[in-house]
């Protein structure tokens, strides 16, 4: 099948299904303009940071505890890196779907927010997201639009201690109530499961798509790579996020173009 006959097959997929998972990675929000961190031309691709470190182990929840000043400055180098970036039309026109159908949920590995921003409500943000902090001495809460003007170290105005962001680390846990949210959304059932910009190599990343291979259910990847999943579905795009989106849309709404989709 080639990548036309493709694109109408997944069009009329999501068309006809009321219920859909999708699951995405950096390469959806690169097409904001948004660095990778370790894969090929990332931020810190093949490279050690200024202590000589990995960044796997700077950027670490045991790092976090015993040395916050290095796992601070690592992941404020990354959230400057991400200032000011906006959702791009993948982001806006999965968040239009969302209007239109009964359950359109995002199981996202990234820290970003801009599925949020976009206007998609039902957002599993399975690494946490930079915009909230919490003290680790006593758990005082705050949210923040960005780092601008933040001490680094932050600490919490109610007992001093050290805030950090709720995002999950190397090496810590996975939040229960973004599994226990996931889980519900597949215990009751989608239509389909659409993977976008990730490699998938995370277990819990790849899950989703292997319980739709093995139920059933309908699966597409959007990714010009080829990733751990790639054999799996049913259907593969080899593009970007904001190549197909558009191009989906289009098929699936003939007298709405997504370029008249809001910014």
């Amino acid at each position: 099948m080639n990548q036309f006959d493709t694109l109408d097959a997944v069009a009329t997929l999501l068309g006809r299904a009321r219920r859909i998972l999708f699951v995405t990675g950096a390469g959806i929000s690169a097409d904001s303009g948004l660095p990778t961190y370790r894969g090929i031309g990332g931020l810190y691709h093949d490279r050690l940071t200024e202590e000589g470190l990995t960044i796997e182990e700077a950027l670490s929840g045991e790092m976090m505890a015993t040395r916050p000043d290095i796992a601070w400055r690592y992941i404020a180098q990354i959230e400057a890196s991400c200032r000011g970036a906006l959702p791009n039309v993948a982001h806006r026109l999965i968040a239009a779907l969302d209007q239109e159908k009964a359950l359109v949920c995002v199981l996202t590995q990234n820290v970003d927010g801009l599925h949020r921003a976009a206007g998609s409500r039902n957002v599993i943000e399975i690494h946490g997201t930079v915009h909230r902090l919490y003290c680790m001495s006593c758990g005082q809460g705050r949210r923040v639009e960005d780092y601008a003007g933040l001490a680094i170290p932050p600490e919490c105005p109610r007992c001093g201690g050290v805030m950090r962001p709720e995002v999950v680390l190397f090496g810590e846990a996975l939040p229960e109530r973004a599994i226990e949210r996931l889980e519900s959304v597949l215990g009751q059932g989608v239509d389909a499961v659409v993977s976008i910009g990730t490699t998938s190599v995370f277990p819990y990343i790849a899950g989703p798509v292997r319980w739709a291979a093995q139920q059933g259910v309908p699966t597409v990847e959007i990714n010009p790579g080829e990733t751990q999943v790639s054999a799996l579905v049913d259907h593969r795009l080899r593009m970007s996020a904001a190549e197909a989106l558009p191009e989906l849309w289009r098929r699936m709404h003939p007298t709405d173009p997504a370029e008249d989709r809001p910014s």
